[in-house]
């Protein structure tokens, strides 16, 4: 698994120069069960850091995807408009939603790497 970052609301980041890839993270997918419909922001929205962007709904519930870095929408994952379950088959690889070009890339720095989200993981599920 390349290099990625965590946010405390379980989305993960895939940084590749300018662009973030985002998901949410397996632990998320877990904890939502069975994933059945995903709404995936539109393709040049400006989103803002920590404001939701996407909706991810189980059978359980829906859950609002948070927006890990700043930036423009600038490709989606359609897969997931006729295969939602990729994201609990594949959260880190198929099951992707969307990719943003960064506007700040100071905000990286405020992002969890995988041992300090782990951690942050084990005291959540306590």
């Amino acid at each position: 698994m390349a290099d990625i970052k965590f946010t405390k609301t379980h989305e993960w980041v895939k940084i590749e120069n300018s662009i973030a890839i985002v998901g949410i993270t397996d632990y998320a997918q877990s904890e939502l069960g069975d994933i059945v419909f995903v709404e995936l922001p539109s393709l040049g929205n400006k989103i803002a850091k920590n404001m939701p962007c996407a909706t991810v709904e189980s059978t359980k519930a829906a859950s609002e995807v948070y927006a890990p870095l700043s930036g423009e929408v600038i490709e989606i994952n359609s897969e997931l408009n006729n295969n939602p379950q990729l994201i609990n088959e594949s959260p880190y690889d198929k099951g992707w939603l969307f990719k943003i070009k960064i506007a700040n890339r100071e905000e990286i720095s405020q992002l969890m790497d995988k041992d300090i989200y782990k951690e942050f993981v084990e005291k959540e599920s306590r």
